[in-house]
């Protein structure tokens, strides 16, 4: 009996395998909006009125000369520091960021007078005048930075495994950070060792001057974790109820002892990378376009109205605001120097 003709395949390559089957993942559920009370939502709306109003007011002392070296300003994204840390335990967990980092900080209820200080240069900031606009940092906030390598940082998550405390790390970085090497490698580390880390994509479209769209071959930068078996979630990073809805559904993941997650938030800048970035790269019409239709304020601002907030309530919580900016960047211009002695101390020498 003649033996059946076996397949014919070119000589030196093997025979396809079978496509593997992928099992189904177990994934966070989709979050909600975060139900917040009217007391809830008027913290909400000061905070993030406090770091508009902060940076605008950093913006005009930079001009003035007043602050030197780089300065990135977050005007535009207040929803997302606010709508995430809201949520954090302070001293538990830990939070570090990239080099914009001054709303952040004023998030985790730091004082604006000594963030200000040290944006000048001065003794009493909070880096006692050494770290300046991109390298601020309270360990007793368990607040770790601003900080030039971003998306990198899960060491702070290992430390919380570790000695079993509990704690989370929220690790920023933004859209242009998404396409750099660390990040990829501190995703498979995360996974591996299911670390309790939230990787949080502040994506603001530009990455310096670069759009997302231009820099990146999988622009849904959620979908970044998947190949690493970290789920990724898509969120509204301009709607502060909708960020703390996320951020509630990735604590509870992570503190669950499931890994890592990421979330992208899908926000915006109004100003320049920096405040030495003219912004050529966008129009003026695009940035207005989005000031009127998903400002993170004047969607706060109207959703309160509705709740019965009066106007003029709002505008004294304003005034208060203006007052604190006021007397920081005051104090700040006060304060003095560090003294020159200071050049030499908080440095680490290492030896081979």
């Amino acid at each position: 009996m003649a033996k059946a003709a076996s397949p014919k395949r070119a000589a030196g390559k093997p025979a396809a395998a079978a496509a593997p089957q992928i099992p189904n993942r177990e994934r966070p559920p989709e979050p909600a909006p975060y139900k917040a009370t009217k007391d809830e939502l008027l913290e909400f709306y000061r905070q993030m009125l406090l770091i508009r109003r902060f940076e605008e007011r950093a913006g005009q002392l930079y001009g003035l000369g007043l602050i030197g070296g780089f300065c990135h300003l977050y005007i535009g994204q207040e929803a997302v520091a606010v709508g995430l840390q809201s949520a954090l335990t302070v001293g538990k967990d830990s939070v570090i960021t990239g080099y914009r980092d001054h709303g952040h900080m004023l998030a985790y209820g730091i004082d604006p007078k000594v963030i200000m200080a040290e944006l000048t240069g001065r003794e009493a900031g909070i880096s006692r005048g050494k770290g300046g606009s991109m390298h601020m940092f309270s360990v007793e906030h368990g607040f770790y930075g601003g900080h030039g390598i971003v998306g990198a940082q899960v060491g702070l998550a290992f430390k919380h495994k570790y000695a079993e405390d509990g704690g989370v790390c929220l690790a920023y970085f933004g859209d242009g950070a998404a396409n750099q090497g660390q990040v990829y490698e501190s995703f498979n580390m995360a996974e591996l060792w299911k670390l309790p880390i939230i990787f949080v994509i502040e994506n603001n479209q530009y990455a310096m001057g670069t759009s997302v769209n231009r820099a990146s071959a999988e622009d849904q930068l959620y979908k970044r974790g998947d190949s690493f078996r970290i789920p990724g979630i898509q969120v509204d990073g301009m709607d502060v109820r909708a960020v703390r809805g996320a951020a509630e559904t990735a604590l509870e993941w992570v503190r669950g002892g499931k890994g890592p997650v990421l979330l992208e938030l899908k926000t915006y800048r109004y100003r320049g990378h920096s405040m030495s970035d003219p912004a050529k790269y966008r129009s003026r019409e695009e940035v207005q376009a989005v000031r009127d239709k998903s400002d993170p304020i004047d969607h706060v601002k109207k959703e309160l109205e509705a709740m019965g907030v009066a106007e003029v309530d709002l505008k004294a919580i304003d005034n208060e605001i203006k007052k604190i900016v006021v007397e920081a960047a005051d104090f700040a211009e006060q304060a003095p120097e560090p003294d020159p002695s200071e050049l030499h101390t908080d440095v680490l020498v290492g030896s081979y």
